[in-house]
């Protein structure tokens, strides 16, 4: 039975489903390294726990970069009370210094947890302006 006839067009088939989500196609998947997910942890089809790991990415990326500058600063700079905590490792086994560090680990749990959420709705990363610096813009 010919089937290609345009009379025939209410017994055609639905028309072809979007292929799936491939984290292999997405932005940062480029050469010459590729994509690169050795442990298997992004499936073809899951766009929701790819977006989740891409966010988590960009997030330990932001404080691996505070940290780095904080090892350098806290040589050159002191807190007032803090003076006597010895600069590296060992500031946070000194009295003073551990009660800074536990009053910045309750403050960074706090701000993850309440502030710097990520919106479903917008890309990973992507908090906008959030000082109001006027250094946004919807192109980014």
């Amino acid at each position: 039975l010919y089937t290609a006839s345009p009379l025939r067009a209410e017994d055609a088939e639905e028309p072809p489903k979007p292929p799936p989500f491939d984290p292999a196609k997405q932005v940062g998947a480029m050469e010459p390294l590729g994509y690169f997910d050795p442990a298997g942890f992004c499936k073809v089809g899951d766009k929701e726990g790819f977006q989740n790991l891409r966010a988590a990415e960009i997030k330990h990326g932001r404080v691996a970069m505070m940290a780095a500058l904080g090892a350098v600063a806290q040589h050159y700079i002191k807190f007032p009370g803090f003076e006597s905590v010895p600069a590296g490792v060992g500031a946070v086994t000194t009295a003073p210094g551990t009660y800074g560090f536990a009053a910045l680990f309750l403050l960074s749990g706090a701000m993850e947890l309440a502030v710097w959420t990520q919106d479903p709705n917008k890309e990973a990363g992507d908090f906008g302006d959030p000082l109001s610096l006027g250094q946004y813009n919807e192109e980014f």
